[in-house]
């Protein structure tokens, strides 16, 4: 298997505002006052999300779940000098779907958090990840 290089341009839009992609595709604007668009770390957050959501949504039609609704909401917790990263990362699993019970959330989500993500798989090993499933 040959590994994959990803490539992205971001290009300076004034202030702390950049806007980017990979070439020929579509882009994403990245705003570090969190005014007009959500900042680097926010970008993180809802990279993760939006990771394991992908993920929990295949691996829940695989288990014959009609998926009605999947919402994350994800928090993050930052040190308070610089470096400002996380330290630890939450993420809440809102879940809907025809055929779905406890233990087949739980489940997708366990498998994407430690399996499939590579979003989550990318953040520093001592980034507390954390997890919990809603169903209704």
């Amino acid at each position: 298997m040959t590994a994959e290089t990803k490539h992205i341009t971001m290009t300076w839009q004034g202030g702390l505002v950049f806007r980017g992609g990979e070439p020929g595709g579509p882009e994403t604007t990245v705003d570090g006052d969190n005014a007009s668009a959500p900042g680097p770390m926010l970008t993180l957050l809802l990279a993760a999300a939006a990771c394991t959501g992908a993920d929990v949504v295949v691996i829940l039609q695989k288990m014959r779940v009609a998926v009605a609704e999947t919402r994350i909401e994800a928090s993050g917790v930052r040190r308070e000098q610089e470096p400002r990263r996380y330290t630890g990362i939450h993420l809440e699993y809102h879940l809907k779907g025809e055929g779905l019970d406890a233990a087949k959330a739980r489940r997708a989500v366990d498998l994407s958090i430690t399996k499939y993500c590579s979003v989550v798989s990318s953040l520093a090993p001592d980034i507390r990840v954390t997890h919990e499933v809603v169903l209704g």
